[in-house]
């Protein structure tokens, strides 16, 4: 590249003010912001005592669950869409056959790490049956590692916990699977 090249152009440096050069207005800006901060009211929630609440539960992306059928049934197909579309490889799924003549497999065990996932959804966005949903329970805790893996178990009961409260988002679509 030669510097009389005409598809090269060449910009110059325009020259600092004083004031730019004495940061005085960067400076005055951070102590305002400062000080906004020191009057402004300070809020505590005393969580568990006080729950907070979550502005929209059909957005809010907390503890999975999965979703059971008209029959009692867990509604997963073993598909593995949503293992294949999480980027954070949580999710393992061992299928088998189907004792039920209206599907080829289920899973024999579905595990989710709780540590390991970043609660993208897109596990749920994957899921051709809404199988899988995450709900607005926000306290996610355990005491080991074992504790954080939820398995097909956990992951059922977390649904009979939560479907009286949050029903099922397909069925607040319009969808009827």
């Amino acid at each position: 590249m030669k510097p009389t090249d005409p598809a090269v152009t060449w910009l110059e440096d325009k020259p600092l003010g004083l004031a730019e050069r004495l940061y005085l207005p960067l400076f005055i800006q951070g102590l305002s912001t400062t000080a906004k901060h020191m009057v402004s009211a300070k809020v505590t929630v005393n969580f568990p005592e006080t729950r907070p609440t979550v502005g929209n539960p059909l957005i809010y992306r907390g503890v999975h669950r999965l979703n059971r059928d008209d029959q009692g049934r867990v509604k997963c197909v073993a598909c593995f869409l949503c293992a294949t579309a999480c980027p954070a490889h949580c999710i393992d799924i061992v299928a088998t056959e189907s004792p039920w003549p209206d599907r080829e497999k289920y899973p024999e065990s579905f595990a989710i790490d709780e540590l390991r996932c970043i609660f993208c959804g897109m596990c749920e966005e994957a899921c051709p049956v809404d199988a899988i949903e995450l709900t607005s329970l926000l306290d996610l805790t355990g005491k080991s590692r074992e504790e954080m893996i939820f398995d097909k178990e956990k992951l059922l009961s977390v649904y009979d916990m939560t479907k009286d409260a949050e029903p099922m988002k397909s069925a607040s679509l319009g969808g009827t699977l």
